[in-house]
């Protein structure tokens, strides 16, 4: 009897080490499920994401101080409405087409953070800061943000001296936009070509067949200047014959830049026509029809900033903010982002305070 029931016994011991193993198999199981999995660092924003967070970043804090002058009285609220309204169309067409906020390290350091606004000669610094930092990014920037960036940096270094002009402060000290003679002639020293124009290339935004067009329509632009300005001449007064008669020797030197660095990208040079149809209203109004002649050339150097690269970009940046200095000496406003058309009934409208964005940080 005792040996048959120590027999029936038996079987139970490996039952027990099979549920053992099985409760242990079920614990281990839900550890696992339990640790969450680690999350993915988002990707850093590139350049030219993070350059126009930081034109966002300013122009918002510009406009914040210039509303805040113009609410204190400080400032006669006339002088500073352009400027306000200028930010407010920049900010507009900074903004990310996603409305999420943006907390990114800036390419070049943010002068509004830097030199705060304190007092109409601090704003007009940090417009001009701001601008320049806008233009410096827009060399590196990818086509279409380099155009934005560039139109809205020389906008605001414009508004910052007719801003100290208005207030009888200071005016802010800035690089001259005029390019200078090792910029203009860096083409002219250019490789020879390594293969003829006609050869087959891919199209696309920076491709060289599109640089190549840019440069064209520039030298374009600039014969038609340089005619206009022939004409205008001998009707001007006095006053206006001397500035006239210089714009008139930058539009010979940018015309011949442009047939240059068309030469160093071996394409064929434009053939200068005879003469040019000028508007009905020119002879009578040559002031008012070179500064629409002025304003007329900053889109195609806005399509030369977008289009083209490293040395000629630098060129065609420092050409627009010339061109746009050139047509505000005539009367003629470039707009708030010369070099590029913008239907402002179009851009989306600023939340109340402004998109949520985060001052990047000073790289």
């Amino acid at each position: 009897m005792n040996d048959r029931r120590d027999d029936n016994h038996l079987p139970l011991r490996p039952l027990r080490f099979a549920a053992a193993a099985l409760a242990a198999l079920v614990v281990l199981s839900l550890g696992f499920a339990l640790v969450p999995a680690e999350k993915t660092a988002p990707a850093k924003p590139g350049f030219s994401e993070q350059a126009r967070a930081a034109a966002l970043s300013d122009a918002l804090e510009l406009r914040a101080a210039g509303q805040g002058l113009a609410a204190g009285g400080t400032v006669d609220s006339t002088t500073l409405d352009g400027v306000v309204t200028l930010l407010t169309i920049q900010a507009r067409a900074l903004q990310s087409p996603s409305s999420a906020p943006v907390a990114s390290p800036a390419p070049s350091p943010s002068p509004v953070a830097a030199n705060p606004a304190t007092g109409v000669a601090g704003l007009v610094q940090a417009l001009a800061a701001s601008g320049a930092a806008r233009v410096k990014d827009a060399e590196g920037a990818d086509g279409g943000m380099a155009r934005l960036l560039a139109g809205t940096g020389t906008a605001q270094l414009l508004t910052a001296g007719r801003l100290a002009a208005a207030a009888g402060v200071p005016a802010p000290q800035v690089t001259s936009a005029i390019p200078d003679a090792e910029v203009s002639g860096a083409a002219s020293s250019a490789s020879p070509c390594a293969a003829p124009p006609a050869a087959a290339e891919s199209t696309g935004p920076g491709d060289p067949a599109d640089a190549r067009q840019a440069l064209a329509a520039v030298t374009a632009v600039e014969q038609q200047a340089i005619y206009a300005y022939q004409a205008a001449l001998p009707r001007l007064a006095p006053a206006d014959a001397g500035p006239a008669s210089e714009f008139l020797g930058q539009h010979k030197s940018l015309a011949a830049s442009a047939e240059d660095r068309l030469r160093g990208a071996c394409a064929a040079s434009v053939r200068q026509q005879p003469g040019y149809l000028l508007d009905a209203g020119f002879l009578s109004a040559p002031v008012a029809g070179l500064g629409r002649i002025e304003a007329s050339t900053l889109t195609a150097y806005g399509d030369a900033v977008a289009l083209s690269r490293g040395q000629d970009r630098a060129w065609a940046l420092g050409a627009m903010q010339s061109a746009a200095a050139r047509a505000a000496r005539w009367g003629v406003d470039p707009g708030p982002v010369p070099g590029l058309i913008l239907d402002v009934g179009q851009l989306p409208a600023l939340d109340a305070g402004g998109p949520a964005v985060a001052s990047p940080a000073a790289s």
